[in-house]
């Protein structure tokens, strides 16, 4: 048995929706932003994408692959690792004079009983608070310098 839960953070970036759209999509550079993560892969529908989470021998390989891909507002990955499972969504959305990045994570947690009731309540804040630092580095890295 399987429990969804889902995290989501957002951030206006004073950019063009699609500036913030390449810099979203730009898998090799994630790394630049997210933290903890490096990842590759390819653009469209039934892409697949590889993500390495951790800091040296401590971490995970996320597999995904795009479910829905629609430039310059929306791309959703399925992860389909053995550790990760559920959704990824990006949207970018016009916001005043910039974007709107939205990213949400819907995942299938795989405990249950006791071990999701006491798990799931201390990894969530941590997991929080890495995506709003996240979120935080992309707008310093996308907005333009002036």
């Amino acid at each position: 048995m399987t429990t969804r839960v889902e995290i989501s953070s957002r951030i206006v970036v004073p950019a063009t929706p699609e500036h913030v759209w390449q810099a979203v999509v730009d898998w090799a550079g994630q790394h630049r932003w997210m933290l903890g993560t490096r990842v590759h892969g390819g653009h469209g529908l039934g892409a697949t994408v590889v993500a390495r989470t951790g800091i040296g021998p401590l971490g995970f390989t996320d597999t995904m692959v795009v479910s829905e891909w629609d430039p310059p507002r929306r791309c959703v990955v399925r992860h389909t690792g053995r550790v990760v499972r559920g959704a990824g969504i990006f949207e970018v959305s016009p916001s005043g004079a910039g974007a709107e990045f939205r990213w949400a994570e819907q995942l299938d947690l795989p405990l249950t009983g006791a071990i999701q009731r006491l798990g799931w309540p201390v990894v969530r804040p941590l997991a929080q608070r890495g995506m709003d630092a996240s979120l935080r580095r992309f707008a310093r890295l996308v907005a333009p310098t002036r």
